[in-house]
């Protein structure tokens, strides 16, 4: 991809068939245009329209894809190396599943080495770099028992200089994942009230600790189903409490891999407005990667799984097109509501739902172009054209 590639920005996208987020079906023939990094109108195609050569064109149109959770994409890894060009090369790399923004993620590390990436992820931010709506903080403030591929020695308690380290003024959503079980009395509010996104997740909460966190503002819960308490007969658990839920959001990882087909058709039947596709990609999207090292552990791809020698899951090896294809796969889902799990659900989650998520007027002109089998071709990142 070259640079004049990169600096296109069309004034019309013509979609030859339209979902834009509101619609159950897909619209024939539209025509989206932009002006400024915003859609200005949206129409259906005079007679031969679209047959422009010079016109940005796809068989399918949505809403641009984001993503909640992706800790690396294209060779680099945001832990491995929380820098400005770490998140631009793993932007680039979602963008080649179709994905308009990210949330670039940061997992457990040592003491206070969060801060390095919210410091990273507001200079990209405001430099521009395109595809950076925020950032998500993927602990430490876990539960021990819990720690999943997470470095159990990193995992520790909230305290009183994190709040103040997180609440501080951010350009972008802060998306911040906890076990709420171990946080300290009110910090819960206090990051609520200063805008933070909260999930809980790597936790062993009991149902009725997630129903109060609730009341106290957690949003959401990461990667449903994995890292969690689980649903039984007495103890709903985390997964329960969601299910259960008529408010909370929940990311999910349709790689085939990390959620028997059964749970995801439960989830979506059950949470069909509220449940995100993300992909918690490592480094091996989209490059030639096949290994890594993470925590001291050897990390390999093999059948799409990556694990580490005792076969625990270390993140996943999917890009958001292949997650949206599977969900409609293992779930029957239409395709109007399978996309709207990787834009309008994750808007709504981040409350961007007023910029993002759909395809209309006055909104930021972030899309995916899909071929007629939903595999991605191009993305539009506030007007600006990336082709695949």
């Amino acid at each position: 991809m070259t640079l004049a590639e990169n600096e296109v920005r069309p004034g019309r996208v013509f979609a030859r068939v339209l979902y834009d987020g509101l619609t159950p079906v897909g619209l024939p023939n539209r025509i989206i245009e932009l002006s400024g990094g915003r859609i200005v109108a949206v129409r259906p195609a005079e007679t031969g329209e679209g047959d422009d050569p010079a016109m940005v064109s796809a068989d399918v149109v949505a809403a641009g894809f984001i993503d909640l959770q992706i800790n690396g994409a294209g060779g680099a890894q945001f832990n491995f190396d929380p820098s400005v060009a770490t998140l631009a090369l793993m932007a680039n790399g979602a963008r080649q599943g179709g994905t308009a923004h990210i949330l670039p993620t940061f997992i457990s590390a040592p003491q206070a080495e969060y801060r390095k990436a919210l410091a990273t992820a507001r200079e990209a931010i405001l430099s521009g770099v395109p595809g950076i709506l925020g950032v998500h903080l993927e602990g430490p403030f876990l539960s021990p028992q819990r720690p999943g591929i997470h470095h159990p020695h990193a995992i520790r308690p909230m305290t009183s200089a994190d709040i103040s380290a997180m609440t501080a003024d951010f350009p972008g959503p802060l998306l911040v994942t906890v076990a709420p079980e171990y946080l300290p009395d009110g910090s819960l509010e206090t990051l609520v009230k200063a805008g933070i996104t909260v999930f809980a997740g790597h936790s062993m909460a009991t149902s009725q600790a997630i129903a109060e966190a609730e009341t106290l503002g957690l949003r959401g819960v990461t990667h449903l189903f994995n890292a969690m308490s689980q649903m039984t007969g007495r103890e709903p658990g985390i997964v329960g409490a969601v299910l259960a839920s008529d408010r909370l959001y929940a990311g999910i990882i349709a790689d085939r891999h990390h959620v028997a087909p059964e749970n995801l058709w439960i989830a979506a039947r059950l949470l069909p407005d509220r449940l995100c596709l993300v992909t918690d990609a490592m480094m091996t999207l989209a490059s030639k990667l096949n290994q890594f090292t993470l925590n001291g552990q050897t990390i390999r791809l093999d059948g799409g799984r990556l694990t580490n020698a005792q076969g625990t899951l270390a993140g996943a090896h999917v890009a958001m097109d292949e997650s949206l294809r599977n969900m409609i796969a293992c779930t029957g889902l239409p395709i109007a509501a399978a996309l709207n799990m990787a834009s309008r659900n994750p808007a709504m989650a981040l409350g961007m739902h007023h910029e993002l998520g759909l395809v209309r007027v006055g909104y930021r002109a972030s899309l995916t172009l899909l071929s007629t089998d939903l595999r991605a071709k191009a993305v539009l990142v506030d007007g600006q054209h990336f082709r695949i």
